[in-house]
C-alpha cells in the first residue's frame, strides 16, 4: 500500500466522507480487529477499512476479528501471521496497553509499529434508567460502605475503565484491589449486562 494511498484514506476517515480516484490497484489489505464484532474497535476498524476502500488504497479489505486478553491474543496472532506484510493494519487502544502492563503476554506493542491515532475521546460511566442510584456520588457512598456491592462493568482487566475504578476507589479510600469488576469480551456484551442490571454500573469510551 502507498503512503500517499494511505494517508488520504486517513483523511477520508477523519472527514467522514469519500476522496475520489485510485491510487492503487488489485491490492487486498488485511485489518485484525483484536476484539469480538460489536464493540468500539470493531466498529473502528471497519470505518477505516471502508475509509481505505473509499481512498482508492485496496481493492478489497478482509477484516478478521479475534477478541480475547485486552486485545492481546489479536495481536500475537497479527505479529505472527503478518510480519513484513506492507499490507496488514491492526486496530487497537488503551485497552491493549493496560492488559499488556497487567497480563504481561509473551508478545507486547513493540513487535508492531504504531503508524497514527484515529480517535481520542472521554471515558464514560453509566447506569440503568431503573438503577436505585442516581448520581457517580451515591455510587462512590455506597462503595465506600461496602465494595463489594457495587460491580463495575467493563472491557478486558487492565482496561481503561478498569484503571479508573480503580482510582476512584482509591480516592475515596477503598483499597483498589477489592473492587467488583466483571469484565467483558467486547462492548455489545457489557451493554446488555448494564441494560439488564447484571452489573451496578457501566465503563466505555464515550463512542462505544
Amino acid at each position: 500500500m502507498r503512503r500517499a494511498a494511505f494517508l488520504q484514506a486517513l483523511l477520508a476517515l477523519s472527514a467522514g466522507g469519500a476522496l475520489p480516484g485510485r491510487v492503487w490497484a488489485g491490492e487486498t489489505g488485511r485489518i485484525m480487529i483484536p476484539a469480538n464484532p460489536g464493540g468500539g474497535w470493531d466498529s473502528t476498524g471497519r470505518a477505516l477499512g471502508r475509509a481505505l476502500l473509499a481512498a482508492g488504497a485496496f481493492d478489497k479489505v478482509a477484516f478478521e476479528n479475534k477478541g480475547g486478553a485486552a486485545g492481546t491474543l489479536g495481536l500475537a496472532q497479527f505479529v505472527s501471521a503478518s510480519r513484513g506484510d506492507p499490507d496488514a493494519l491492526l486496530v487497537m487502544g488503551a485497552v491493549m496497553l493496560g492488559g499488556i502492563i497487567t497480563g504481561k503476554p509473551p508478545v507486547s506493542i513493540t513487535a508492531a509499529t504504531p503508524i497514527a491515532r484515529l480517535t481520542s475521546e472521554y471515558n464514560v460511566f453509566v447506569l440503568p434508567a431503573n438503577s436505585p442510584f442516581k448520581s457517580l456520588t451515591e455510587v462512590l457512598a455506597q462503595l465506600k460502605k461496602d465494595p463489594a456491592s457495587v460491580k463495575w462493568g467493563g472491557g478486558s482487566r487492565g482496561a481503561t475503565e478498569h484503571i479508573a475504578a480503580a482510582l476512584m476507589a482509591r480516592a475515596v479510600g477503598v483499597n483498589p484491589a477489592r473492587i467488583n469488576y466483571v469484565a467483558f469480551r467486547d462492548g455489545g456484551e457489557a451493554a446488555a449486562a448494564i441494560l439488564g442490571g447484571y452489573v451496578t454500573l457501566g465503563g466505555s469510551g464515550y463512542s462505544g
